[in-house]
């Protein structure tokens, strides 16, 4: 089937989502949910299959681990559509309202974008929780995942239709694009009509295809070069576990530290520390000289080290002299995502907060923590590092626009 045909029959499924009840949609959420736990073998299989030629393709231990399901990640899955389903529905949310003076009564209204397109890589949690958040927002999905996980995405999109039509909602709410044949990425771009809105999610070269080729809307989903930032005002105990968690608490993801800047009024005392650390947890690190200076095992960084989200076991280190230096490197090398400060002068964490331009800026706090489900929004379709319509963690309103309803007597202009 063509990607215009899926398009035609998503667009379909979105008039009967746009009206579907709170109930209904909540209900559908627990039925995906449920199926994913019991028919998890299926979805374990499909995953190995995805996993033995990645393997043999030659792919990181980044990408195996973002690929990799057991039954512990697929409850983990099934849990965020229930949670999903708890949450408050956003269609038809009031956003304001007032009556004008001449009597009209005026209402801006949250409703489904309608069909939303995904694109994504080598991420089987990403096709359920994109499906589930656009059910609950009321859009139907088509979901373009990596050729890497296509025996993975197919097996929980045979799941998820099976439920939602269970439910008694359209199944192709939920559509699978073909993930072999790189045409389907290109039919989506230019679905310009069927396609409401496109969201990329994934590495730097992917999103930046999306948005300079798609004749679609795309909300774009920024790479995280993240930085923490100890000032030198920090609780060095605080700081050392900051960063650690930040940098370690899962390699593979866009809101893990990549770079730590240390002011130089503490890197005698904090620097030892936090390099041990590393060092006890296997995490390379690639220092400027000052840093190189208090460990031998201090690879020399270069100027692409301080660009690179590592999505690994490696991190860029830098001695900074001041906290304006600290705002000037991250304005220099950040990507606008997540960055942190660690400091306990409330000036210091003021000015930090006011001048570094990112979606979520953190203070004594792990940059780990930029996640729709940490925010207490759900599952997220993404992280939006844009400035325009969504920033941040994307949960269910960010998956909304809006529509004017004005109500008058017979009113005449």
């Amino acid at each position: 089937m063509s990607v215009v045909e899926q398009a035609r029959r998503a667009r379909d499924a979105a008039e009967a989502l746009a009206v579907a009840t709170r109930t209904v949609k909540d209900a559908a959420l627990v039925a995906m949910a449920d199926a994913l736990v019991a028919r998890t073998p299926e979805i374990l299989a499909a995953n190995a299959t995805d996993l033995a030629a990645g393997r043999e393709a030659g792919l990181t231990a980044a990408v195996l681990d973002r690929l990799a399901l057991d039954a512990g990640r697929v409850a983990g899955i099934a849990d965020a559509l229930r949670q999903m389903a708890a949450l408050p529905d956003p269609v038809g949310e009031v956003v304001r309202g007032s009556t004008l003076p001449n009597g009209l009564e005026l209402r801006q209204v949250r409703v489904p974008f309608g069909v939303v397109g995904i694109i994504y890589e080598a991420r089987p949690n990403v096709t359920v929780d994109a499906a589930g958040i656009c059910l609950k927002s009321g859009n139907a999905a088509l979901l373009r995942g990596s050729s890497s996980a296509a025996h993975s995405n197919a097996a929980l999109v045979a799941v998820l239709r099976d439920a939602v039509a269970a439910a008694g909602l359209p199944a192709d709410a939920v559509q699978l694009l073909d993930a072999t044949s790189r045409d389907s990425v290109k039919e989506l771009m230019r679905a310009r009509g069927l396609v409401d809105v496109l969201i990329p999610r994934g590495g730097a070269s992917l999103i930046r295809t999306v948005v300079e080729e798609s004749t679609v809307p795309v909300i774009e989903t920024g790479v995280g070069n993240c930085h923490v930032y100890v000032d030198a005002a920090a609780d060095l105990a605080k700081a050392v576990a900051i960063t650690l968690n930040a940098k370690t608490q899962r390699l593979s993801t866009c809101n893990t530290a990549e770079s730590l800047l240390v002011h130089a009024g503490i890197a005698d005392a904090f620097l030892p520390a936090v390099l041990t650390a590393f060092a006890d947890a296997g995490v390379t690190v690639h220092g400027s000289p000052e840093v190189a200076a208090y460990s031998d095992a201090v690879v020399p960084a270069t100027e692409e080290d301080f660009a690179t989200e590592y999505l690994s076991a490696d991190i860029s280190v830098a001695v900074v002299d001041s906290l304006d230096a600290a705002v000037a490197h991250i304005r220099r090398y950040g990507t606008g995502h997540t960055e942190a400060i660690v400091t306990d002068s409330q000036a210091a964490a003021r000015e930090f907060v006011a001048r570094v331009d990112a979606a979520a800026v953190m203070v004594n706090a792990s940059t780990r923590f930029t996640d729709g489900g940490e925010f207490g929004f759900g599952a997220e379709i993404g992280i939006s590092t844009q400035k325009l319509h969504a920033r941040g963690p994307m949960g269910l309103p960010e998956l909304t626009s809006t529509k004017y309803v004005v109500t008058g007597d017979g009113h005449l202009r």
